[in-house]
């Protein structure tokens, strides 16, 4: 006879794996933890294996264990979308929801997707616009939704945390743009907070640069990069192919971690919490574990705010007197810019 894999046994084995163990999965399911034991108990029953090897440290999964568990995840995953679209009311509606176009690619694809088999009936937009030009936009009721990029002060951020990025410096594999003097860089637009970060940055350590291009559009950044015309600044885990991280070993100076945060404009729709809860599950499901430094200080990264119009430069120049904490602040100076790239925006 076939076995039967029972959702709730496979939920409770979930839980244990990600919680880290039986105690803390069985506050996490509701249960004691002696039921915890004995789902486990019945689960091995019924597939005749055993899935966690207990030793005097705990307990971590057997190969069996290992092997069942992303057939749990999607069979779970499955389940509760099936028991969703059938179970709840059939909604429609309209929801409107703006991001960077940074994250379009990597996240967007798969929650819509799950979304829409589970509301079919709801219209959704979705406007592609730097977190400066979309915070306005909640405030003014035409957004529902948005998902935004933080600043660098882990706790401080406003609206709902979906998940922290490492942010780093990045080139084409093939082309040596980031060892050229000045260095060039394709970065977005003024009010961006990556932005800030590199020109900061590379005046902290008196490297001298160049803006070679700049862009509100995602793509056109990477195109310059790809190109080997320059040098960028992104979130970790939106790096494509052919385009790697530069670290500190090259001569790059450390950024700070971003975080990307959920926010609602004024009170919404049931549809509308329905696909917040799908943007919590899509961008937190391979979120990095975060660092034990979660945040480099603001004098090291260069967080502070810069004046429109304040004088810069490609030229170098001696360090600024330390501050009675140690940190020195960033010496400004005039640097040439290239071409600036200016995409039609919707």
């Amino acid at each position: 006879m076939a076995a039967h894999l029972d959702p709730e046994l496979l939920r409770t084995f979930v839980a244990i794996v990600d919680a880290g163990g039986f105690t803390p999965a069985a506050k996490q399911v509701h249960r004691t933890q002696s039921a915890v034991s004995m789902q486990v108990r019945r689960l091995e029953e019924t597939l005749g294996r055993a899935l966690f090897q207990r030793d005097g440290r705990g307990v971590r999964l057997a190969p069996d264990g290992e092997a069942l568990l992303g057939y749990a995840r999607r069979l779970l995953k499955l389940h509760d979308e099936a028991v969703a679209a059938l179970t709840r009311p059939e909604l429609a509606g309209r929801v409107r929801i703006g991001t960077p176009d940074d994250y379009v690619d990597r996240f967007l694809p798969d929650i819509l997707a799950r979304f829409a088999r589970a509301f079919p009936r709801v219209q959704v937009d979705v406007l592609c616009e730097t977190s400066a030009h979309l915070r306005p936009l909640l405030a003014e009721d035409r957004l529902d939704l948005a998902v935004l990029t933080a600043g660098c002060t882990p706790g401080g951020e406003p609206g709902e945390v979906l998940r922290r990025e490492p942010v780093v410096w990045a080139t084409a594999e093939r082309h040596l743009a980031h060892e050229q003097e000045p260095l060039p860089q394709a970065l977005f637009q003024s009010g961006c907070a990556f932005r800030d970060w590199a020109l900061a940055g590379l005046d902290g350590i008196g490297r001298p640069y160049r803006i070679a291009y700049t862009s509100a559009s995602f793509s056109s950044i990477l195109a310059a990069v790809t190109a080997g015309l320059a040098v960028t600044v992104l979130c970790r885990s939106v790096l494509p192919a052919g385009v790697r991280p530069l670290g500190v070993e090259e001569g790059f100076p450390p950024l700070p971690p971003t975080a990307l945060t959920l926010h609602r404009g004024h009170p919404g729709a049931a549809v509308v919490e329905h696909l917040a809860g799908y943007l919590r599950e899509g961008f937190g499901a391979d979120a990095p574990a975060p660092a034990a430094a979660d945040c480099i200080p603001a004098a090291a990264c260069g967080c502070e705010a810069r004046a429109a119009g304040e004088p810069g430069g490609a030229g170098g120049s001696l360090p600024a007197p330390a501050a009675p904490d140690g940190s020195r602040p960033v010496r400004r100076r005039q640097r040439p810019t290239g071409a600036v790239v200016r995409p039609a925006l919707g």
